[in-house]
C-alpha cells in the first residue's frame, strides 16, 4: 500500500511570537511612512496655496494701488461726463420757458394754466355761461383736460427746488377746481338734454335714447317715457352697451345716463410724488350724479386704489325726472323741478316693509373696455366708495369678461362710479431685459414679463412705443409711433395698462432683488453714458451677489447686426468699483472672482475702456445730452437691476 493522501482539511502552520511581531513593525513602518508622505505632500500643497494667495494678494495689492493711484483722474473724467445731466435740465427748463412764452405770443384766447390769475378767469367765465349744449360742453372739455394735464406735467417735471409749496397747493386747487366745474358741466348739460327727450324718443320703445361720442368723452343717455314694464332690458343702439334694470325701474320716472371718460374724474389728487412715481389711473362708470372727488386712501383693499389706471371712466347714475304720459300715447318731458334733476337713491333709504332683494335687485350692466387697454386678466370691477374716498369691491356680483368682445357684464347693487382695474404689479418682476444702442442717439429698451414684452426707443429727449407683444404675438396700440417726452409716455403707458414703472412702496407688493439705492441710482447714470456704444442685458448673477452690488452683461454694439451670445461679458458694479468676473452666463458656480489679466476700475467708463475700440469711446463723449438724460430717467423708472 502506497502512502496516505494528506488530508485537505489539515490546519495552516502556525505563525510564531516573533513572526509576529516583525509583521506589526513593517506594517507600522509602512505606515508612519505614508503618514510622512502625505504630511509633506499636505505642506507642500499648502506652501503652494500660500505662495498662490500671496501672489495673488500682492497683485491684488498692486491693483488696488493702481486703483487709487488713478482713481481721482478716473473720477474727475467721469464728472467731466456727468455734466451732461446738469445740462439736460437746463434744456428741460429752457423749454419750459419757451412753451410759457409761445403761449404768450399765441394769443389764442386759452389761460396759461400756470399763472392762477389767468386760470381763476377762465374758471369764472365758464361757470357763468349757461346753456350749453353737451357737445358744446365736449368740445370745451378737451381744452379743460389739455389744462389739468399741463398743471400735472408742471407738478411732475419741474424740480422740488424750483417749485414753492403755495405754488404746489395753487396748482393742485386749479385742477380740482378745473375737474369739479368739467363734471359739473356734463351734469347741466345731460339736464338740458333730457329737456329735449320727446323729440329724441325712439320709435320702437317710446323712450328716449342718445349717445354722444368724443376722442374723451361717451355719454349714454336713457329716459323713461314710457314706463313700460315689458322694455327692461336696456341697449344703446348699435352696440352691445347698456343695462337689465328691474320691473320697479321699468315703471318709474327716471333717466339712466352712462358716462364714459378716458380719465379720471373721481379719484382725487394725491400730494405731489417724487417725480416719475405717477399712480394708477381707473375706468370709472357712473349712474347722472357724481361731482365729489376727495381722498384716495393708499391702504385700502386689494390695492383697488393703484390697479392698472386704465383711463375709462365711466359713470353710471340714475336721475329722477316728472313725466306725464297722456292718453293717446304719446309722451313728452312735462317739468324738470327748479333745482334740476336729481339724484336716484337705489335701493332707496327707506323701503318701508318690502322686501329689498326682491323688489330692488342688482342692476345688470354691461359695458365695452376700449380697444387700447391691456388687461392680462379678466378685470376686476371696483366702485367708488364715497364716504370712505376709496375704491371697493363689494356690492359686485356676477362679473364676466369676453376678452374677444371686450365686454363686461356685472351686476351693481347701487348706482355710483365703477371702474376696471387689475393689479399694478402684474408685470412684476420682469423676466429678463435689454437696453442696446441703435443709431446715434437712439437706444431700444426691451422688458419681458410673464406676460408681455415691451420695446421703448429712446431718442434726445423723447420716447416711443416700439412694440407689444402678448403671448408672443403682436399687439396694436395706438401709441406706437408717437415720441413723447419720459414722464408723458410713462403716465400713457399706465393708462393702457402697461405698468413697468415701480412706485415708491412696489417691494411691498413684490419680491425683488432689492439693491441700495445710491449703488442703483450710479449704475443707471453710467449705463446711461455707455448707451450709445454699449448694449446691457439681465444677468440671472444679479439676484445671487449682496444688496450693495449690481451684475449685468454688456458688450460694445456698433452695428445693427444681432448680438452674439458669446460677445457678452459680465460686469459687477458696486457704485465706486467696477471690475470684469471671471464666470459667464452660463458657469454653473457662482463667483466674484475677476477675470484674468483684467483690472478694475473706479467707474464703468474707465472699464469698458480696457476691452473697447476707439470709435466706441468717441461715440461715448460725443452723445446728446438730452438723450443721456432721457436713458437715465427710464432705466430709474423701470428699476431693472431691482425688479427683475
Amino acid at each position: 500500500m502506497g502512502p496516505k493522501a494528506k488530508k485537505s482539511g489539515d490546519k495552516k502552520k502556525k505563525i510564531t511570537k516573533t513572526e509576529r511581531l516583525k509583521q506589526l513593525q513593517e506594517e507600522e513602518e509602512k505606515r508612519q511612512k505614508e503618514e510622512e508622505e502625505a504630511r509633506l505632500k499636505r505642506e507642500k500643497e499648502d506652501l503652494e496655496k500660500l505662495e498662490i494667495k500671496r501672489i495673488e494678494n500682492e497683485k491684488w495689492q498692486q491693483l488696488e494701488a493702481k486703483d487709487l493711484e488713478r482713481r481721482s483722474e478716473e473720477l474727475e473724467e467721469l464728472y467731466f461726463l456727468e455734466c451732461c445731466y446738469p445740462k439736460a435740465e437746463k434744456l428741460k427748463q429752457d423749454i419750459r420757458l419757451l412753451s410759457q412764452w409761445k403761449h404768450y405770443i399765441q394769443c389764442d384766447g386759452s389761460p396759461d394754466p400756470s399763472i392762477p390769475q389767468e386760470i381763476n378767469t377762465f374758471i369764472s367765465l365758464w361757470k357763468e355761461e349757461i346753456n350749453e349744449t353737451f357737445e358744446e360742453v365736449v368740445e370745451k372739455s378737451k381744452l379743460v383736460l389739455n389744462l389739468i394735464e399741463k398743471l400735472k406735467l408742471i407738478l411732475l417735471e419741474t424740480p422740488s427746488y424750483d417749485l414753492q409749496d403755495k405754488t404746489i397747493k395753487q396748482y393742485q386747487t386749479s385742477i380740482l377746481e378745473l375737474q369739479e366745474l368739467l363734471h359739473l358741466k356734463f351734469n347741466i348739460a345731460t339736464e338740458i338734454l333730457l329737456r329735449q327727450a320727446s323729440t329724441l324718443a325712439d320709435l320702437d320703445s317710446g323712450n328716449m335714447e342718445k349717445i354722444i361720442k368724443d376722442e374723451y368723452v361717451t355719454l349714454y343717455v336713457w329716459a323713461n317715457l314710457k314706463k313700460n314694464p315689458r322694455y327692461r332690458s336696456v341697449r344703446f343702439s348699435e352696440t352691445q352697451i347698456g343695462f337689465e334694470i328691474p320691473r320697479v325701474l321699468a315703471t318709474s320716472d327716471i333717466a339712466l345716463r352712462l358716462l364714459h371718460t378716458h380719465y379720471d374724474h373721481v379719484t382725487p389728487l394725491r400730494p405731489v410724488p417724487a417725480p416719475l412715481n405717477v399712480k394708477h389711473t381707473p375706468i370709472i362708470t357712473e349712474v347722472v350724479k357724481e361731482e365729489e372727488k376727495s381722498a384716495v386712501d393708499p391702504s385700502t383693499s386689494k390695492e383697488v386704489q393703484e390697479g392698472s389706471k386704465q383711463q375709462e371712466n365711466v359713470s353710471i347714475s340714475a336721475d329722477e325726472e316728472e313725466v306725464k304720459v297722456e292718453e293717446e300715447g304719446d309722451v313728452e318731458l312735462q317739468k324738470i323741478p327748479k333745482g334740476g334733476l336729481k339724484k336716484y337713491i337705489y335701493p332707496p333709504e327707506t323701503t318701508e316693509d318690502l322686501e329689498t332683494e326682491n323688489v330692488f335687485p342688482p342692476i345688470e350692466v354691461m359695458l365695452q373696455v376700449q380697444e387700447n387697454v391691456i388687461f392680462f386678466e379678466e378685470p376686476m370691477v371696483a366702485r367708488w366708495d364715497l364716504e370712505g374716498k376709496h375704491w371697493r369691491t363689494d356690492g359686485i356680483s356676477n362679473i364676466s369678461y369676453n376678452s374677444e368682445g371686450r365686454l363686461v357684464t356685472f351686476s351693481l347693487e347701487t348706482f355710483g362710479p365703477v371702474t376696471l382695474i387689475q393689479d399694478t404689479h402684474i408685470n412684476m418682476p420682469y423676466q429678463s431685459w435689454e437696453l442696446r444702442p441703435l443709431q446715434a442717439n437712439e437706444v431700444l429698451l426691451t422688458v419681458t414679463t410673464v406676460f408681455t414684452e415691451i420695446q421703448i426707443k429712446i431718442k434726445e429727449n423723447l420716447c416711443m412705443l416700439a412694440s407689444v407683444k402678448l403671448k408672443d404675438k403682436e399687439h396694436c396700440s395706438t401709441l406706437q409711433g408717437k415720441w413723447m417726452t419720459p414722464i408723458t409716455f410713462i403716465i400713457a403707458l399706465k393708462e393702457v395698462g402697461l405698468n413697468i414703472f415701480p412706485s415708491g412702496y412696489s417691494h411691498f407688493y413684490v419680491v425683488i432683488n432689492n439693491k441700495v439705492p445710491l449703488v442703483e441710482l450710479n449704475a443707471y447714470r453710467q449705463m446711461a453714458l455707455l448707451s450709445s456704444s454699449f448694449a446691457f442685458g439681465w444677468s440671472r448673477w444679479n439676484l445671487r451677489c449682496d444688496s450693495n452690488k449690481v451684475i449685468f452683461k454688456v458688450t460694445e454694439h456698433l452695428t445693427s447686426e444681432p448680438i452674439p451670445h458669446s460677445s457678452w461679458v459680465l460686469l459687477m458694479f458696486s457704485g465706486d468699483r467696477a471690475q470684469r468676473l471671471k464666470i459667464s452666463e452660463y458657469s454653473e458656480v457662482y463667483s466674484e472672482a475677476l477675470k484674468d489679466e483684467t483690472e478694475f476700475h473706479s467707474t464703468l467708463f474707465h472699464l469698458v475702456k480696457d476691452f473697447s475700440s476707439e470709435e466706441a469711446i468717441e461715440k461715448i463723449r460725443s452723445a446728446n445730452c438730452q438723450f443721456i438724460d432721457s436713458v437715465c430717467q427710464m432705466l430709474l423708472s423701470t428699476r431693472l437691476l431691482s425688479y427683475s
